[in-house]
């Protein structure tokens, strides 16, 4: 009995191989990262759990993907090769060391995101020259960033975020000439961030909530349209030439050290929608030309828990765009300006929008509150003024706020009544 055992088994694998339509080397590398995963974390129904390896990986009559994760695609006579690895977020954990990386040589994308991959990032990585995508977001990857990573020059998208990661962001990554999107935020990322001008078609940054020093880089993409780096530790000037960056839409500098003045380049900047600078250390804003801010395309800005000074910039209620406004927590002083209460209280048309939110609690704002305030109707501008310094109160029938009840300003403390 047992010869004839040992006699079909040979047989079936020889027949397997001779008829496989997926190149062995790449069956190899598959094998080699299920047998990296913990057992115990390939649950029922999960892509891995599915990974048959007595059947042919890309043998599949009706489609060129395989039953989960994997897509093969013909690329030279009589075979095909996996060109892509897409795992299902399950929880999956392990170690990507023991693959075999340089086997998957036409792998354009892997994707293991959300899952709870430990170790550090393969060096071996950098031998998947066609690589497009590389995510690793969502897992437990420690150490540094590889350099090498540098070297895949036909990466488009690399996902790091949400890691355990360390170090500087690697200055090869601007070798990187056709990234469009990176994303390395929620690590342990220190160092400066580097010089990543040459990178003509990167469009998306984010690199926030990391531990990144120093300032933003004088040279930027151009072709950037979002830059996250809130909650760092920069520092020092914004680039006064960022409107050379003229398709950025958001930019987002929270929660970090900068301070001196908000340059006026920012108000005026020819495509950005949304500015968030709270949580720095800014004292002044630059105003701009009256003028140039009539062009502003502005929609969000919040300057709120800052230091500013002075009175509050009337430029503001001149963009004809800008909807949501937010200088809470700052040390401004005088009179709510009349345009900020005519751009609340008075409806948009097509060349101009309305005050959706006005946020000025926590300053040291005096004097009346400007009757078009007192007068918004439910559902109409969101607006606070607590913690000032104002008075004319309204009387009882307004200490509550609510949308579909009374009236719409928050007015449960808008300072001392004075007679």
């Amino acid at each position: 009995m047992f010869k004839p055992i040992v006699f079909m088994f040979i047989f079936t694998k020889l027949f397997f191989s001779a008829n496989s339509k997926t190149h062995p080397a790449d069956i190899k590398a598959l094998n080699a990262l299920k047998n990296g995963v913990d057992p115990r974390s390939i649950t029922p129904g999960s892509c891995l759990s599915s990974w048959d390896f007595t059947i042919d990986p890309c043998d599949n009559i009706f489609t060129d993907h395989f039953t989960c994760g994997l897509r093969c695609d013909r690329v030279i006579s009589g075979l095909v090769r996996v060109t892509e690895i897409t795992i299902d977020p399950v929880g999956y954990s392990g170690s990507l060391t023991s693959v075999p990386w340089d086997h998957l040589r036409y792998l354009n994308t892997l994707d293991i995101s959300d899952n709870s991959f430990s170790g550090l990032v393969p060096n071996e990585f950098s031998n998947l020259t066609r690589l497009r995508r590389l995510g690793l977001s969502g897992n437990s990857f420690a150490g540094e960033i590889p350099s090498v990573l540098g070297s895949l020059h036909q990466l488009e998208e690399l996902y790091l975020d949400n890691n355990r990661l360390d170090g500087a962001i690697p200055s090869s990554f601007n070798n990187l000439t056709k990234l469009k999107r990176l994303e390395i935020q929620r690590n342990c990322i220190s160092g400066e961030f580097p010089d990543l001008g040459s990178l003509k078609n990167l469009y998306f940054i984010d690199v926030s909530d990391n531990n990144i020093s120093g300032g933003v880089p004088s040279t930027l993409p151009l072709s950037l349209v979002e830059l996250s780096m809130r909650n760092n530790k920069l520092n020092g000037n914004i680039p006064h030439d960022i409107d050379k960056v003229r398709f950025l839409q958001v930019l987002d500098l929270s929660h970090n050290m900068f301070a001196g003045t908000v340059p006026s380049v920012l108000f005026r900047h020819p495509s950005l929608e949304q500015l968030t600078l709270s949580y720095n250390e800014f004292s002044s804003l630059q105003v701009p030309a009256v003028d140039i801010t009539l062009n502003s395309n502005l929609i969000a800005l919040d300057l709120s828990y800052n230091k500013l000074r002075g009175l509050l910039p009337t430029f503001m209620a001149s963009m004809p765009k800008l909807t949501a406004l937010s200088l809470e927590r700052n040390e401004f002083t005088g009179m709510i300006p009349a345009q900020y209460a005519v751009k609340a209280a008075v409806a948009g048309n097509d060349n101009t929008s309305s005050f959706e939110r006005l946020l000025l609690g926590g300053n040291y704002l005096v004097g009346p509150i400007p009757g078009p305030l007192l007068g918004l109707k439910p559902g109409s501008a969101d607006v606070s003024l607590a913690d000032n310094c104002l008075y004319r109160c309204p009387d009882a029938f307004f200490f509550c706020r609510g949308r579909d009840q009374k009236s719409a300003v928050d007015c449960k403390s808008f300072g001392p009544t004075i007679p």
